[in-house]
């Protein structure tokens, strides 16, 4: 029995935009959609909706406006608004009034679309599981405070560099990892530097529960996700009545983090005029809530990462030089998942057990031709694009191991080619020199194959062959699992493509 998808309504009064959104949602969830609020409401009555996306100029009733009767209505649905105007009190106001979870700004990307979409699927889940088990601690006689420390610790297990960061003995982040088990216990800024998607947050949570506050928070801030104005509101909090829509006093995360760590991601897309800001707090230890003239004293470490070459930042002017050194106490250089290769068959293998308990799909494995192709792809998305993959190769597995032909087109075509590594190894095997060639020649066409999705009429194409000349090939050489797919090519083409 298949599971139910999570429903979201998509409310717009374009239809077109409607449809294109459906399109890429449907897969994921079951989509309902809306072209008013008041067509919206009349779903959100009749059925189960977990996450509701509504354009903000719509007519009769923006998205603000409809959102804020949604909350009302529904609190427990999450809230979430599209619009091509990025105005910082517009943006401010749907937050406060209608307490939307994400401002999504046209054009959308996809992929950020999706994720976003499935993230808020996840807070809907929590929120639910949250009120479910308020309601048994209520009716527990006993303290909760044991429950606490069990959790601490498995989170402190977690997150430990010798068990939270997979990695072979033989991995570039072995000296990684040797480095933040020493920084982490010293009350020092850190710096992660690396590309998108490799682990800074993993890393950076390695830091703080392996410090002396890690039973204190740990608090994470995307701080490119949001304009100057509500990053500010967001880390340092604000008075009721501070700008248009202040409704009430709001702690922020500086002040929720006291004690313990403060982990402000993609620091290097702020601008300077925020970057004066955050220097004076770091250099002071106070924060001023908008709207206050109160200051109030602040003990956190401060975590940055970013993607870009801050050094170069700051000799072009867009990084203020101050403000880098405080930081950048300490600095540690996160390698891409291309120059620790070794890892990848570990770190699949650990992202398709996580994947099987999120999907509840199980299967046994990878094929060695899938992990053969997955260690030999450069993934310019690192980690997070190989859970992806993972995930959609799970998704689409018919059988008990997840075989090369699930993988997408650009992880195929990395598949292991003929190399000069090729001729050494060729050069290193035992046997008269017909049998070097003939061991050469099957790796070539398992690899062609492999490539090709199983494809016997594209891989004889690519190699120069003749259907029957290949067909010849696959007998000598007893490649007898492309023998037993023949029969199904086209009807597996026709699916995969």
């Amino acid at each position: 029995m298949s599971e139910t998808l999570p429903s979201i309504l998509l409310v717009d009064d374009e239809v077109r935009v409607l449809e294109s959104l459906q399109r890429l949602l449907e897969d994921d969830f079951d989509v309902f959609t809306a072209n008013s609020a008041d067509e919206a409401m009349v779903v959100l009555a009749d059925e189960w909706i977990q996450v509701v996306i509504s354009d903000q100029r719509m007519p009769g009733m923006s998205g603000v406006e409809f959102l804020q009767e949604v909350r009302g209505r529904f609190p427990e649905v999450i809230r979430m608004i599209v619009s091509g105007y990025t105005d910082s009190e517009d943006i401010i106001t749907a937050v406060n009034e209608a307490g939307i979870h994400q401002y999504i700004t046209k054009p959308w990307d996809p992929d950020n679309l999706l994720l976003t979409i499935r993230n808020a699927v996840k807070m809907f889940q929590l929120q639910r599981e949250n009120q479910q088990l308020s309601t048994e601690l209520k009716m527990l006689p006993t303290s909760v405070e044991e429950g606490l420390q069990e959790i601490r610790h498995r989170l402190m297990n977690a997150y430990d560099v010798d068990y939270g960061i997979i990695r072979t003995p033989e991995s570039c982040m072995n000296t990684v990892c040797e480095t933040i088990r020493q920084v982490a216990t010293f009350d020092v800024s850190v710096l992660l530097m690396g590309d998108s998607g490799v682990g800074k947050e993993l890393s950076a949570r390695a830091l703080h529960y392996g410090s002396l506050r890690s039973d204190k928070p740990f608090i994470a801030e995307n701080c490119a996700a949001l304009p100057d104005e509500l990053l500010e509101s967001e880390l340092f909090g604000y008075k009721k009545g501070a700008f248009t829509g202040a409704q009430t006093n709001r702690m922020g995360l500086f002040e929720e983090a006291d004690g313990g760590t403060i982990f402000l991601d993609e620091i290097g897309d702020t601008t300077p005029s925020f970057q004066v800001k955050l220097l004076r707090v770091l250099q002071e230890g106070e924060i001023r809530p908008l709207g206050s003239n109160e200051r109030k004293t602040i003990n956190v470490r401060v975590i940055a990462a970013t993607n870009k070459d801050l050094e170069q930042e700051v000799r072009e002017g867009r990084f203020r030089e101050d403000l880098y050194y405080r930081l950048a106490t300490f600095k540690i250089n996160i390698p891409p998942l291309a120059e620790r290769r070794e890892d990848v068959p570990l770190l699949a293998r650990a992202l398709l057990d996580s994947a099987m308990q999120e999907l509840g799909k199980k299967v046994k494995g990878f094929s060695d031709e899938a992990l053969a192709c997955l260690q030999a792809y450069h993934w310019p998305g690192n980690v997070r694009e190989l859970q992806n993959e993972i995930k959609r190769m799970l998704v689409m597995a018919g059988g008990d191991y997840l075989e090369a032909s699930l993988l997408s087109p650009q992880v195929l075509r990395a598949a292991p080619k003929e190399d000069e590594a090729e001729l050494e190894w060729l050069a290193t095997q035992e046997g008269s020199l017909r049998e070097r060639l003939d061991s050469l020649e099957a790796r070539i066409v398992n690899e062609a194959l492999i490539r090709n999705r199983w494809n016997k009429s594209k891989t004889a194409k690519e190699l120069g062959l003749s259907r029957v000349g290949l067909r010849n090939k696959l007998e000598r050489y007893g490649l007898e699992k492309v023998e037993t797919l023949d029969a199904q090519d086209e009807q597996l083409q026709a699916v995969i493509n």
